[in-house]
């Protein structure tokens, strides 16, 4: 059982005639998808009035919510200040998450700088101890705080070390971007047995029961020496990966995440796919 959906608003939105973001749970129910991820990388801008009514809307047509926060977070910054700004800003995203009746903010961990990863771990760890300290004292303690695998090689954000940061707090979960491992591995999750070896990191790492309720984001990505360069889509044969192997892992682990595709404008349509590569590997689909 999954949920899949796009991040952003697709290029075909407005193709379909739609032109307010609180129509996007229509948009999505007549795709038969059933998730979408509300953007705030640029910052947490969504009034409480329109983030409840597309809550409403969502929930009336079986559309599961979550939010990325800002990309600026830097859960390592050497910087106190920038720290502390971040756990606001986690604040602000867990806040607007909840007038939206969602349950998950997607958060990145920002980089290394001249510290070393290491160090960098620590300092994260202890900003988001702190960012869920406040959000239990704002009677947020319901939201999860899912730190996202990056795709830069020189960003805080490897597989082991969002796993790291994930053991601060049972309740957080990992934001597993299939794309992103790719790219920083230089192509190294094309084969079945690449992805199996995420799959089962995850479980030893934080156990079963959060293994099976990751958070995902999935798209091709072309990437450089650095790892990841742009996202794609569906029709790049070349740099992948591949959602075939995902799908069948999420079936054979029992799993029931939340699928958020990252394609490059035609995120509805290749989340459509991926459902139905899901469903051909044998799974069902989830309503809230």
């Amino acid at each position: 059982m999954a949920w899949f959906g796009p991040a952003g608003i697709p290029e075909s939105f407005s193709a379909k005639g739609f032109k307010h973001t609180e129509q996007m749970p229509e948009y999505l129910y007549e795709m038969g998808l059933t998730a979408f991820e509300y953007q705030c990388g640029r910052g947490v801008r969504v009034r409480q009035e329109s983030a409840e009514k597309l809550g409403a809307v969502a929930k009336e047509k079986g559309v599961r919510l979550t939010l990325h926060a800002p990309y600026y977070i830097s859960l390592s910054s050497v910087e106190e200040e920038k720290r502390e700004n971040s756990i606001q800003y986690i604040l602000q995203s867990a806040q607007a998450c909840h007038w939206m009746g969602g349950d998950r903010i997607v958060v990145h961990s920002g980089s290394c700088a001249k510290m070393t990863r290491e160090q960098a771990v620590i300092l994260a760890k202890e900003t988001l101890k702190k960012a869920q300290q406040v959000l239990d004292a704002e009677g947020l303690s319901d939201i999860h705080i899912c730190p996202e695998t990056m795709g830069k090689i020189n960003q805080l954000g490897s597989l082991e070390e969002v796993l790291e940061l994930c053991s601060v707090d049972e309740r957080f979960l990992p934001c597993i971007d299939f794309g992103h491992l790719n790219a920083r591995s230089l192509g190294g999750l094309m084969t079945f047995e690449a992805m199996e070896k995420v799959f089962t990191a995850i479980e030893n790492k934080l156990g079963i029961n959060r293994l099976r309720c990751f958070h995902s984001h999935f798209s091709k990505i072309q990437y450089t020496a650095g790892g990841e360069k742009c996202h794609l889509t569906f029709a790049d044969n070349q740099y992948g990966p591949d959602f075939e192997p995902v799908a069948e892992l999420t079936v054979k682990k029992g799993c029931h995440p939340i699928f958020i595709c990252e394609s490059a404008g035609t995120q509805s349509e290749d989340a459509c796919t991926m459902r139905s590569l899901y469903l051909s590997a044998g799974g069902g689909l989830s309503k809230i």
